[in-house]
């Protein structure tokens, strides 16, 4: 590792542990280089990369600032839990669940865009609000279709679906059609996420199918456009 990358990942754990916390400035092009031992251009190098990786905004006659930062990368093709995800991120979380109704009806206008044939079927339905480092960033909207899983108890709710679904009951989860888009906060969103109005957040809704392809899950994940980024993996394939 050169001495760049090695003063970039020293500054980068600093500004994670608020060594240097959100709004200070970084120590100058001349304080790296008596800090470290380096030369200007490869303190100039460190802090460009922390710059172009959005940890930081050089001010002209200031300095670098530290900006706010914190996203957290959701894989979009794969299925994981939000506890599993959590845990591989080691963040800090917790479930609020704010609205529980064991004897709802699918609400089908919301998931039509996703292509599969729905009904007003009798689902559990659960509204959560995920906490992370102290902070309301999700609200996840969870529809249980209850002709497969007749019953969510509200304790699985606040730790975790599918630990549910796979050590309990033993399904077997297959894979998830999803949809991605960008809409302006309603009033439940302001309210649970702490938004101002005129903010956007990420909508995220996906059915989620056994290995036998049966819908089972059908959820609208509601995310703080300031907290989180979406990774996917993609391949060329030619013709």
């Amino acid at each position: 590792m050169n001495k760049a990358a090695l003063v970039y990942q020293d500054l980068l754990q600093k500004i994670d542990a608020e060594v240097y916390p959100l709004g200070s400035y970084l120590p100058s092009e001349h304080q790296l280089c008596e800090l470290y031992g380096i030369s200007r251009e490869t303190g100039r190098k460190a802090l460009a990369t922390l710059a172009e990786d959005g940890y930081i905004q050089k001010i002209r006659g200031k300095g670098s600032i530290v900006i706010e930062h914190r996203q957290y990368e959701f894989p979009v093709s794969g299925i994981v839990s939000y506890k599993e995800l959590a845990e591989k991120l080691h963040i800090r979380t917790q479930n609020i669940v704010y609205d529980y109704q064991p004897d709802a009806t699918l609400p089908v206008a919301d998931f039509t865009s996703l292509g599969t044939e729905l009904t007003e079927a009798p689902v559990t339905a659960i509204k959560r609000v995920r906490v992370i480092d102290g902070e309301p960033a999700i609200i996840d909207k969870d529809y249980i279709l209850k002709s497969v899983v007749p019953e969510v108890p509200k304790q699985a709710a606040e730790d975790s679906l599918y630990a549910y679904f796979e050590n309990q009951l033993g399904l077997t989860i297959g894979y998830a059609t999803k949809e991605i888009t960008m809409a302006p906060a309603t009033t439940e969103d302001r309210e649970h996420l702490e938004l101002n109005k005129g903010a956007y957040v990420a909508v995220v809704r996906s059915v989620t199918s056994l290995t036998d392809a049966r819908a089972f899950q059908y959820t609208e994940s509601r995310h703080r456009a300031d907290r989180f980024s979406f990774r996917d993996f993609a391949r060329r394939t030619k013709k």
